[in-house]
This record gives C-alpha cells, structure tokens and sequence, in this order.
C-alpha cells in the first residue's frame, strides 16, 4: 500500500509530465497566433479544467483561427457553424428525416448535426437568436443532445469555444443569463501589440506559413483533465475562492459597492469554476498546487459574465472589470 509521501510523489511527477507536454503544446499554438498569449493561456485553462469558453472580441482577432489551432494541437475533431439570425436550432443538434427503404417501408433516421465533435467553434453565437442558442444549453452542460425524446451521446471529450462580437455592433442578441453561466471563462481578446502585429504582418501574408502540428491526443487531454480534479487545493486558497465570489453578490456583500451597483452576482457555478481553473491554471505552470495569486488572476475571466450593474450604476459610469478589481485587491 502507498504511503502518504509516496502518492504525492506520483502526483507530483504526473503534475511535471503533463506540464511540459501542456508546454509544449501552448508554445505550438503560439508559434501560429500572434500576441494572445493570455489568450492562449486561458483558453487551454478552460480545456483542461473540462470547459467551455467565450471569446469576445472584434472581428478580424485571429479567434477562429485559434479554434481550429487548438483542435489540432490538441488532436480534437473540431467543427464550425456560423451562427446567423436564420439559423435553426436543428442545424446545429441535427434532424430526422424520413426514408423509405427498398421494401416500401418508412422509418425515421436521425442526421447528426455539427454539434456531434469535440472541440465545436460556434462562431459569432450572439448573432442567433435566443431559441437557437439555447440548443446548446442541454450539450454544454449534460454532454448529450435529446431528438424526438431519444438521447444521444456526444463525444469525449466535448467543448464549446464560442466567439461573440461586441454588443454595440448591430445584428446582435445579448446571451440569455443561464447559457452564460455555462461557460467557464469569458475570455476577452484584445488588439496585438505592435511588435505582434508586426511579426503577424510579415509571417501571413508570405508564400509560406508556419505549420500546425500536433502534440497531444485527445486521450491525453482526457488524462490531463483528470489529473486537474487531483490536484490538491490548500484551505486558503478555498477560503479566498469562497470570499471572493460570495463577495460579488450583493444580497450577502458587506462592500458598499456591490450593494448599491450590482444587480444579481455569481452563484455557486463560480466557485466550482474558479476551484478548477486555478487547479489548472497550477497545472499549465508545471505547479503541484494553485496560490491565491491563480484567484486573482482568473477572477475577471471566471466572474466578469457571472454579474451585472444596475442602472444606476452604469450611469455613473461604473464597469463590472472595476468592480472585480476592488474586490481582488480584498483579498490581499
């Protein structure tokens, strides 16, 4: 029998592997998307921690291509749909259709929609419709779709990295709050750096572009997710995930601010995600444990699409970013 020592011994030597594999993986799709390695970095949190993510974000940021990148790095099937306002909800589960075999006889035969991968891209989801959207909902969270009252699996394992453009552009609907918490991190893109958009400039628009090449399987992404969970968490580090969003919600804050801005703030889904995405987070850094220093850093992502200002406080100019930020500097 192991003793105690012993199997921290195995974690610990499981935690250095997978991290220089997780290493070398990251530093590949580096080698393809230029300056979004926070980007990069959360997005890979987000996987390992067995999530989905939302990329927000301009058009034109490299946020497909990522996906795509990802998917062969990571040894994923990975499929797109492009959401659109027509689009249907059937167009993305899939459909039954009716044949009719040699014999004259009729039956229904189900047609698997795109949503039937691993890694899907749902690109520019907020352009659907509520209805449409809301397809998702029953894949991201139960990992199954249901047709005609029959269920069917999705495969292992199974993410969504949908992209949203700015609410302030036409032709958008806002998400509805229940599928926004199903997302594990809000991950904003940002413009590159000039250096970034420089080497961008140089390496895109030549004869030759650098290759993507795969590094894992999805099988060691399965591995990989299951090591996060036995990643141990200190009573700290506990304590500052629970204070943290507990403090975000204004019927239990003691913090002026969020009384008086916050209309409704995070629920337990929050602290589930932030417990996993420090673990992984620990994980990516080659780390036996995640810090209080991996809840602030992911504070933002995991909470900024869990809360929402009143009125009166975007009126007074106040922003849910600002907000998070007050409430991570508490924690020091």
């Amino acid at each position: 029998m192991n003793t105690v020592s012993e199997a921290e011994g195995d974690i610990v030597r499981e935690v250095e592997t997978a991290g220089a594999r997780i290493a070398e993986a990251r530093s590949a799709v580096n080698d393809v998307i230029f300056g979004q390695t926070k980007v990069v970095e959360e997005t890979f949190i987000t996987l390992l921690a067995g999530g989905h993510a939302l990329l927000v974000g301009v058009p034109g940021l490299a946020k497909t291509r990522l996906v795509h990148t990802m998917g062969v790095v990571l040894g994923m099937e990975d499929k797109r749909i492009q959401f659109t306002p027509d689009l249907m909800p059937a167009d993305i589960v899939g459909s039954e259709v009716l044949e009719e075999n040699e014999q004259g006889r009729r039956n229904f035969r189900f047609i698997k929609g795109p949503v039937f991968c691993q890694l899907l891209m749902a690109d520019e989801i907020n352009r659907a419709s509520p209805r449409t959207q809301s397809a998702l909902l029953q894949a991201m969270q139960e990992q199954h779709v249901t047709v005609a009252g029959q269920r069917y699996e999705l495969p292992r394992p199974f993410h969504v990295l949908a992209t949203q453009n700015p609410l302030e552009q036409e032709g958008t609907y806002p998400l509805p709050e229940a599928q926004l918490d199903r997302f594990l991190l809000q991950i904003d893109v940002d413009y590159p750096d000039l250096a970034a958009e420089r080497r961008m400039l140089l390496a895109t628009t030549g004869l030759d572009e650098t290759p993507v090449r795969q590094i894992l399987s999805s099988e060691e992404l399965r591995s990989a997710q299951r090591l996060v969970r036995r990643i141990p968490v200190g009573e700290q580090v506990v304590d500052a995930i629970l204070e943290l969003v507990r403090s975000a919600r204004p019927e239990e804050a003691n913090i002026a601010e969020v009384t008086e801005h916050v209309a409704w703030g995070p629920g337990p889904r929050a602290s589930q995600a932030l417990m996993l995405a420090v673990r992984a987070r620990a994980l990516t850094d080659g780390r036996f444990s995640p810090s209080i220093d991996d809840v602030a850093a992911l504070a933002a992502p995991v909470l900024r699409h869990r809360m929402a200002l009143n009125f009166a406080a975007r009126a007074e100019g106040i922003t849910i970013p600002g907000v998070i930020d007050r409430l991570v500097q508490r924690l020091g």
